[in-house]
């Protein structure tokens, strides 16, 4: 009977003894949890461009460069205009970083008809002269700019930008054609319809830019934008009645702005692949 107690309270103490070994042994950490790569910076990168818009321009005056016509007259006024025209344009840029970017565009600017009409007063002779002498003719040109623009941080999607940009414009004048005062060609004996034929002449342009960006996806924006430009001056061939009896001087279109609206595309060529994350179970 002896024996069987000493055979249990050996067990007993065997067993305590291993589990308190046991208990004294490292527990292994658990398995890592898989965390996914961070996110590309949102630095650099490609893009193509292009807007499709119209235009609102204006000109400062509209004048034969001949000043000598003008010193008899008494009063000068002028009204002209320009008829809305399409916009087109294409554009490879660079985004710098996430809020600075540049791009280069080529854009023409489709032919407008132009209008105008002068009113004048003019000595003649005794009681004071009045007349009106109209214009008409139209106008188109290319457009190059070199842009940098910076976005202004981004909402829901949405970023608003601004902008400038610098470079040449190509202007051209067609169809030109003055009638009205005769006075205006000399003594009142000079023609009623004088006309020139299409000249162009390149200028510095400039532009300031402003709009609202949206993303549509990594790699594709849509744009809708405001543009100031600045196209220099324009200028016909030389004028000349039909009959050779007057002209020789081109006009003189001076000083052409337009506000510009447009909706445009970005195409990013760089943006990466869109994160797929691994499987939630794996073989092995």
């Amino acid at each position: 009977m002896r024996s069987v107690k000493s055979l249990l309270a050996a067990g007993a103490a065997t067993l305590i003894s291993s589990m308190a070994f046991a208990a004294d042994m490292p527990i292994a950490a658990p398995p890592p949890m898989y965390a996914p790569p961070a996110p590309p910076a949102d630095f650099g990168g490609w893009y193509l461009r292009g807007d499709i818009g119209f235009s609102n321009q204006s000109v400062k005056s509209v004048r034969n460069t001949n000043d000598a016509l003008y010193a008899p007259l008494l009063s000068f006024n002028q009204s002209t205009g320009f008829d809305t025209g399409g916009i087109f344009d294409l554009g490879v840029g660079y985004r710098v970083n996430n809020w600075f970017r540049v791009d280069a565009t080529g854009q023409y600017r489709g032919r407008t008809n132009f209008h105008g009409l002068d009113l004048v007063s003019y000595p003649n002779g005794g009681p004071v002269g009045f007349g009106a002498d109209n214009y008409g003719g139209s106008k188109s040109e290319w457009l190059f700019l070199a842009n940098a623009y910076v976005d202004l941080g981004t909402w829901w999607c949405v970023t608003p930008f601004i902008g400038a940009g610098v470079g040449a414009a190509r202007v051209t004048v067609a169809n030109f054609t003055d009638s009205g005062i005769n006075s205006l060609f000399g003594g009142g004996v000079g023609p009623s319809f004088v006309s020139a034929p299409t000249a162009s002449q390149w200028n510095f342009a400039w532009a300031l830019h402003t709009g609202l960006a949206y993303k549509v996806n990594p790699n594709l924006t849509v744009e809708l934008g405001y543009s100031y430009v600045d196209l220099g001056d324009g200028i016909t061939a030389a004028s000349r009645a039909f009959d050779g009896s007057v002209g020789g001087h081109p006009f003189k279109f001076k000083d052409i702005t337009s506000h510009d609206l447009k909706l445009g595309v970005r195409w990013d060529l760089s943006s990466p692949p869109a994160y797929v994350p691994p499987p939630l179970v794996t073989k092995g």
